[in-house]
């Protein structure tokens, strides 16, 4: 069972019996707030947001029908606990209908109430779980791509990621579009103490300025044109697991003091509302600007940037990650093609300016346009046009590459006794592939 602080409310016009509770809670680690009556119990729910509301039954001025219903209307996801000295069955059934999660008679133990409070703060954690996986799910595409690499650069945030994965502390990832930074927060995500919840996704630049604040925050129905309902935004979405900000330096100058205190203290409220909500969240942040700048520029907060870029993480581009390119070709081509050595050479010669979205989306298209053997007309024009110019020097290259190839899979092949599915087994490739190369190689089987 759960033992998490719990934020309180408890609502009860009997001071001696309100105080011993409240005495009893705050000596448990929960934090309590006491209204006396239903009217400033239902103000209380407009302030700010509660785990549990414990409300007696028979209070002056509202039933306990009546408090239900506003405390229902008002705080749709607070758990309440109904308590009465007249414990009747239809009581019971008509609290339950009107959203009640639990019903006790006084007199009880305290110990049974808190107990109670635990299981209602577990159902409700459970339900807001199932809420956060529909809503990412509505909301966010996982990537399918994984991260690839072998150079020294790349094995150096390997090493950062294990490192910050498990601080739980916000990290700032730069790079230039296109270089991994979502995967990266995947990892990351995966990797922490927040790794069995939905990691949680949005991009700054991907949303008109007016609808940022709404995204991020929630709004309430009514708060602008076309709000028709109410709306949790991602931060609670996200709540005990982790929210992706992709492109943070273009989240507006006018909101950022609102992430900032979401930052500080956990605490925000949604779009139209005064009702002060508190989400526990770590951020993970991605920009393809430089934040000094931007910060030297006016464009961005000085104590924003400080307050995320706690751990900062570098992607490299991919023009800059050497053996790493030839790698990803082969790793993003499969079993499925062969790719011409002329191919080959223009793939490796171009300094994709795109970085590994680019060079994925290249040898997607390419593969879409054969079946077979990717060549250097399957290539878009900008990346077949890098092929290196002396055509001699290439030749000689090309020759080298498929001569010492079919030298390999000879040796294989007699090292196995021409057993093609033992050979295809020690190349790493299916037998399929196997029968492929050596056609193309006019090696014998």
């Amino acid at each position: 069972m759960s033992n998490d602080q719990l934020q309180i409310l408890f609502v009860d016009d009997d001071p001696d019996f309100a105080s011993a509770c409240v005495r009893w809670f705050e000596k448990s680690g929960h934090t309590v707030v006491h209204a006396a009556s239903g009217q400033d119990g239902i103000s209380e729910s407009q302030k700010r947001d509660f785990d549990i509301a414990i409300l007696d039954w028979n209070l002056p001025g509202l039933s306990g029908l009546e408090l239900v219903q506003r405390m229902r209307d008002t705080s749709v996801d607070t758990e309440i606990i109904v308590l009465t000295g007249e414990g009747t069955i239809e009581n019971a059934v008509e609290s339950m209908r009107r959203g009640v999660f639990d019903f006790l008679s006084k007199p009880f133990p305290m110990a049974e109430l808190e107990r109670r409070c635990q299981v209602a703060s577990e159902a409700r954690r459970l339900r807001k779980e199932n809420a956060q996986l529909r809503e990412v799910i509505d909301r966010s595409k996982s990537p399918a791509v994984q991260m690839v690499g072998e150079s020294e650069k790349m094995k150096k945030v390997f090493r950062l990621i294990d490192r910050v994965a498990p601080t739980g502390k916000p990290v700032l990832i730069q790079g230039e579009s296109g270089t991994g930074k979502e995967l990266v927060a995947q990892a990351i995500h995966q990797n922490s103490t927040r790794g069995d919840r939905p990691l949680v996704t949005v991009n700054c630049a991907a949303l008109p300025e007016q609808l940022v604040e709404s995204e991020l925050f929630g709004h309430e129905k009514g708060s602008f044109t076309g709000a028709t309902a109410a709306k949790p935004g991602l931060f609670e979405v996200a709540d005990r697991s982790t929210l992706f900000i992709d492109e943070i330096g273009e989240l507006p100058l006018t909101l950022q003091p609102k992430l900032l205190r979401v930052l500080e203290d956990g605490s925000m409220r949604r779009v139209g509302s005064e009702k002060e909500r508190r989400v526990n969240v770590r951020i993970i942040a991605a920009t393809n600007r430089n934040l000094k700048e931007e910060v030297e520029a006016g464009r961005f907060r000085e104590d924003l940037y400080y307050r995320i870029n706690v751990l900062a993480i570098d992607l490299p581009a991919l023009r800059d990650r050497g053996s790493d390119v030839e790698t990803m070709i082969d790793y993003f081509l499969g079993d499925q093609h062969e790719l011409h050595p002329q191919a080959r050479s223009a793939l490796l010669s171009y300094d994709w300016p795109g970085n590994v979205r680019q060079l994925i989306n290249t040898i997607e298209r390419a593969k879409v346009l054969t079946d077979d053997e990717i060549t250097i007309d399957d290539l878009p024009d900008e990346v077949a046009a890098n092929e290196p110019a002396d055509g001699e020097e290439s030749g000689i290259q090309e020759g080298t590459l498929m001569r010492l190839q079919r030298q390999h899979i000879i040796e294989v092949l007699q090292q196995e006794n021409g057993n093609k599915s033992a050979a295809a087994r020690v190349l790493g490739i299916e037998r399929r592939k196997l029968y492929r190369m050596m056609k193309q190689h006019g090696v014998d089987g």
